[in-house]
């Protein structure tokens, strides 16, 4: 399955064709192609905002978790940030204020707000938000008409960055407002009409024989710093089950008292289950008829024959110990993935690997402030791979490295299990 069949599964999704944008060594350079794609990208986010309104947008539920309304300033502020104030000559800022607001965590762009009191930046309110990405969409359109192409090889490398940076937060926001639609008790929806999109159905395991393999990124299109450099890994003999594990396979898990039995869990997993009081996958809720879960669509009964999402490393690794199973490792899943041997690897959830988050062999961050978007969190993280319902469209690629600590579960995070050396 080709990684280009993440899409998204929303009602009155645009023709997105002008995404991703053209290989960055094409000759002679498109800007209208280039303009295109950025276009799309700014679009996509107004769109998965326009259901929210701004009391919606305005919500942070917990830490982990930003605003609908700093998601769209944040990217409208990378842009200003790296593009725009260092390449457009006598570029005019918006609101210098706004810099300490909504940027992140760029140590070396300066102080900013604390990231669990973004919820508290009433102001700028949602439209003056609108307002500023509309100023900034305007100048880097004009950049990109306006721009000599010698200046054009430094910036459309920023400017494609920003673009999947932008897609990234795409999926936060439908992450986040789930995450606040799941604490108010009238359990709204996001889309009353959304649906989990149709699995493929795959049986039975992929096999991997013991041999030198190639991971990482090999040159061809998009990647992210992280993804680099290729390199060579030893795969022992495996397998990988070519379906997801689904909610009919974890509903057996919790009958069987898995979340009760502490010889399933890591020692720190097995205090997550103690302290938060974990019974089932986040946003689960059992009533008299059964289990229910929080979804895009609001709150439904959990569909046995869908994947298990919203699991945490934790639930993962003792679902697989319960299981007398393993979960993959990040090169067995790019490997069989690469080769169209997983079905539902993209679109569907992200899936948790065994593999800690670290640098690959030789790898280096980029130079100044963008080489702080990856290199900085490679410690106590785990690896996820593939791509999610939320994922954008043109986001996913076999080679994406996704990651996230062991406890966290607001994401649309699943799993695939594995043999080992079998």
């Amino acid at each position: 399955m080709a990684a280009s069949a993440a899409i998204s599964h929303f009602p009155g999704a645009p023709d997105r064709s002008a995404f991703p944008p053209p290989r960055l060594d094409a000759r002679p350079i498109d800007r209208q192609a280039w303009i295109a794609a950025f276009r799309t990208v700014r679009a996509e986010t107004e769109r998965r905002a326009a259901p929210l309104s701004p009391e919606d947008q305005q919500i942070q539920s917990m830490e982990d978790a930003s605003p609908t309304k700093w998601h769209r300033a944040h990217t409208t502020w990378f842009f200003e940030q790296f593009l725009l104030c260092e390449y457009q000559p006598g570029y005019r800022i918006y609101d210098e204020r706004l810099h300490y607001l909504f940027n992140s965590y760029y140590v070396q762009a300066g102080p900013r707000q604390p990231r669990f009191m973004r919820g508290m930046i009433t102001r700028p309110t949602t439209e003056e938000t609108r307002a500023y990405r509309a100023h900034v969409d305007t100048a880097v359109e004009a950049l990109l008409h306006e721009a000599d192409p010698a200046a054009l090889k430094t910036i459309l490398p920023i400017l494609e960055i920003g673009l999947y940076h932008e897609q990234q937060h795409q999926e936060l926001m439908l992450t986040d407002i789930l995450h606040a639609f799941a604490q108010n008790p009238l359990g709204p929806a996001y889309d009353e009409t959304w649906r989990w999109p149709a699995s493929e159905g795959c049986t039975g395991k992929a096999e991997l024989s013991r041999a030198i393999h190639q991971i990482g990124h090999d040159g061809e299109g998009f990647a992210f710093d992280n993804e680099s450099p290729r390199h060579d890994v030893l795969v022992l003999p495996a397998t990988i089950d070519r379906a997801l594990v689904t909610n009919a396979q974890w509903l057996s898990f919790i009958e069987d008292g898995g979340y009760a039995r502490a010889e399933l869990w890591l020692s720190d997993g097995w205090g997550k289950v103690q302290s938060d009081g974990w019974e089932a996958p986040g946003y689960w809720r059992r009533g008299a008829d059964g289990w229910s879960s929080m979804t895009l669509g609001g709150l439904r009964p959990v569909d046995s024959a869908q994947p298990v999402t919203h699991i945490s490393y934790y639930e993962a690794d003792a679902f697989a110990r319960w299981s007398g199973r393993d979960l993959p490792t990040e090169a067995e899943w790019e490997i069989a993935a690469r080769d169209g041997l997983l079905g539902d690897a993209f679109g569907h959830v992200w899936q948790w690997t065994r593999s800690a988050y670290g640098p690959y062999p030789g790898y280096r961050p980029l130079p100044g402030a963008l080489g702080e978007y990856n290199g900085k969190f490679m410690s106590n993280q785990y690896v996820l791979r593939g791509s999610s319902v939320a994922t954008s469209k043109g986001h996913a690629r076999v080679g994406y490295r996704n990651f996230f600590y062991a406890h966290q579960r607001w994401q649309f995070t699943g799993l695939r299990l594995s043999d080992a050396g079998r």
